[in-house]
């Protein structure tokens, strides 16, 4: 990193005593960010990492109760309440979740009297932009955040982003938490917790967001169908951490299709058919690059004090999950009060790390 420690800090110390908006105005924005709660059984596939009551924030996208959150939060949830900014609770119903993302969607059983965000530009977002970070709480809940970085972001569980926003210092309720822009539009939402390695400085703790441009092209399709219509990549079913280039598996899912190939925690993957594996990110790619979900995935890995050839025949996540997605008859009703011209203007609108966190 060329953003050397002492510049970062100076410019937070700047930013800090400048607010990005009026008062006004920035009370007018928050109140389109919202807290979610959601209940998830205890049969969910994601109980035991993520627990059976999850809460966090989302933001607001449409004038019809359209709410944009980090997945985890609903995911497999079998109900969904939504408290807004003037302290009402609303029932709400899961919409969709995105694996590729990690972005999800609910939506409120009545609309929210509530400015909805602006989709912004997350292209436009540098190294060393001054942003604000908020989550539900008004005001109060906002602070100022320095962007350090722009780059892929590796999670253990089989998930991969090109060009994830890396902000300091740490917000600590970051879970569906808003980062935005200072003509107030939305750019990007709080996925974990993470380590940032500052040269001459040593590790300092971050936040990664989700960049919004991601959600423009799968929006329509997260909306009618639950899930975007690209491609299902393979999913293995396994938990990966990478040490010093080599990945190990550290957790492998109950009944999914590593366990059922005979890979275990504490083996060693070495390579993807004859080709090495270099690391946790080149370890998804060669997997990716293999075909859709389905294919057969061949496997070199050290068991114990034995090399084995194992096959996983890789499946879909989404069938893997419990989720409890709408009726036809309820995605009818959705795709009524979200047009495909508010779709549409939803998504044309112009304005060394290490997780910590436990999204899965």
């Amino acid at each position: 990193m060329r953003l050397c420690f002492l510049t970062l800090f100076s410019s937070l110390l700047l930013t800090l005593s400048v607010p990005a908006f009026g008062d006004q105005d920035l009370k007018g924005i928050l109140e389109a960010i919202v807290k979610i709660r959601a209940v998830v059984p205890s049969s969910a596939r994601t109980a035991g990492s993520l627990g059976t009551e999850r809460e966090g924030a989302g933001a607001v996208i449409d004038s019809n109760g359209l709410i944009l959150t980090v997945g985890y939060l609903i995911l497999e949830a079998e109900s969904v309440e939504v408290v807004s900014s003037d302290g009402r609770v609303l029932g709400a119903r899961f919409i969709a979740y995105d694996d590729n993302t990690g972005f999800g969607l609910v939506r409120t059983k009545e609309p929210l009297e509530v400015t909805p965000f602006k989709l912004g530009h997350s292209a436009e977002v540098h190294v060393g932009d001054n942003l604000v970070v908020a989550s539900f709480g008004g005001p109060e809940s906002a602070v100022l955040t320095t962007v350090v970085s722009r780059e892929e972001f590796t999670g253990y569980w089989e998930y991969l982003l090109e060009d994830a926003i890396y902000t300091v210092p740490s917000y600590p309720n970051y879970g569906g938490a808003a980062l935005i822009g200072s003509d107030g539009s939305l750019l990007g939402i709080g996925s974990i917790l993470t380590q940032f390695f500052m040269q001459g400085v040593g590790v300092v703790s971050s936040n990664m967001f989700v960049p919004i441009d991601y959600l423009k092209p799968i929006l329509a399709d997260l909306i009618s169908q639950g899930r975007s219509s690209d491609p299902r990549k393979p999913w293995l079913g396994f938990h990966g951490e990478e040490t010093r280039g080599r990945v190990f598996v550290i957790r492998v899912s109950p009944d999914g299709p590593a366990e059922k190939a005979g890979l275990k925690v504490g083996d060693i993957v070495l390579q993807v058919g004859k080709e090495p594996v270099e690391g946790l990110s080149d370890f998804y790619r060669k997997v990716w690059a293999l075909g859709r979900a389905g294919v057969k995935v061949p496997l070199s890995v050290l068991q114990g004090a034995e090399i084995r050839n194992i096959t996983i025949h890789s499946g879909d996540r989404y069938k893997y999950l419990r989720l409890r997605p709408m009726r036809k008859a309820d995605y009818r009703s959705v795709v009524g009060t979200s047009s495909h011209l508010e779709i549409s203007r939803i998504t044309s609108q112009k304005w060394p790390f290490q997780d910590i966190g436990r999204p899965f």
